[in-house]
């Protein structure tokens, strides 16, 4: 998410002197009108990369907006500013407390601009320093009430807050679940977080939400040792994973047969996810948990295969369809021999790994041209990963 902001109409002041003046019409108390005129200003100073650099080092003028209540432009300055992650560690540097501020807003219930923090912290998840100083915040709340758990339960409870549908909660998780502790707390077998993240891969209403919560679980699969669990009774992701990537198409009763239960007679107007980023996340996660030789049998005995070959002859994105080839290729393909049977484990010489990028890197550029050519009029629209 990144705001939209004009620069300040005509000659005036300096950045730095119009910042210093600035500052006292944002402290609590000042009159509501003036706040929201001073907080325009911030606004457009965010809309330039020296706005925003003189703006990231002010840590009294930071604390003034995460916790100005008087409007929407202080919010979505700091939504800009945290889209900047070249400031990230000036940000820090001069508020270290800006995260727990963020979150604390995020998920306050009656805050009016809690999405507008929800989406400045996940714009400031995404590089490891600041992830980290937000996974610290969240370690350190009260006993009980994990920081986590508080998250987790304001994305999936619908109306949560009804005046901020928080969608960026759903990529904040997914920049937390890179780090093995986040990790090791969604796939917790008491706490039951992952079931509850899985019917939002379906959430209609939102690709953000939707993106974040698939990213979350692509993440997760990254646990090899938790494969069984997550391909198992207990958690039974596989279906949830296929499902967005299924459409219409009319299998044979034999084939049927051998689809799970919530794939089976899909009606004639089923729609894949529409969003080809979330589609190419979806595979990547059915990908790893091909990883060991249980979960690609698994895999394969839920009829996946069936899926995907529908999907690759729909898939309009080279990209996507690409990954989607990979995956079939561990499926219909032979097993490895003894000893490397785990994927995730195998260790690849260093010279055949540099020449493996080397051809992944080709691949890219040569699939990037051929975007072009096809349909140019769409490259570069596409938003980047949060």
């Amino acid at each position: 998410l990144s705001a939209e902001a004009g620069s300040p109409g005509g000659p005036g002041p300096g950045p730095e002197v119009a910042a210093a003046k600035l500052l006292p019409f944002l402290a609590p108390g000042a009159r509501a009108d003036l706040q929201a005129v001073a907080a325009r200003h911030v606004l457009a100073l965010t809309g330039s990369g020296p706005g925003r650099a003189l703006l990231a080092g002010q840590a009294a003028l930071l604390r003034a907006l995460a916790e100005l209540a008087s409007g929407r432009d202080a919010a979505l300055a700091l939504v800009n500013l945290a889209a900047d992650s070249g400031l990230h560690e000036q940000l820090l540097a001069a508020d270290p407390w800006l995260p727990a501020r963020l979150l604390g807003r995020a998920l306050d219930p009656q805050w009016p601009w809690a999405e507008e923090a929800a989406a400045a912290l996940a714009n400031l998840s995404r590089e490891p320093a600041p992830c980290a100083a937000l996974m610290a915040v969240l370690a350190a709340a009260e006993p009980g009430a994990p920081g986590l758990e508080q998250l987790v339960h304001a994305l999936c409870t619908p109306g949560y807050n009804t005046r901020a549908p928080l969608h960026y909660l759903g990529p904040l998780l997914s920049n937390l679940s890179q780090r093995p502790a986040a990790r090791a707390f969604l796939m917790d077998p008491d706490r039951c977080v992952v079931q509850r993240l899985l019917p939002l891969t379906q959430y209609p209403d939102s690709s953000v939400r939707r993106g974040g919560v698939v990213g979350t679980l692509r993440n997760c699969c990254f646990e090899h040792r938790h494969h069984q669990w997550l391909l198992g009774p207990e958690v039974d992701i596989l279906p949830f994973l296929l499902l967005p990537l299924a459409g219409p198409e009319d299998f044979s009763e034999e084939e049927m047969e051998r689809l799970p239960v919530d794939l089976q007679y899909l009606p004639p107007d089923k729609q894949r996810e529409p969003d080809a980023d979330i589609r190419k996340m979806l595979i990547e996660a059915i990908m790893l948990l091909t990883a060991t030789a249980p979960g690609r049998q698994q895999i394969r005995d839920q009829g996946a295969y069936l899926i995907l070959r529908e999907l690759h002859r729909w898939e309009p994105q080279p990209d996507v369809q690409s990954t989607c080839e990979k995956l079939i290729q561990v499926l219909i393909g032979d097993e490895p021999e003894r000893g490397m049977e785990n994927l995730l484990e195998v260790q690849v010489p260093q010279d055949v790994e540099k020449q493996l990028q080397q051809l992944d890197r080709q691949e890219q550029e040569q699939l990037e041209r051929e975007q072009q050519e096809l349909a140019p009029e769409l490259w570069g629209k596409r938003a980047a990963p949060t």
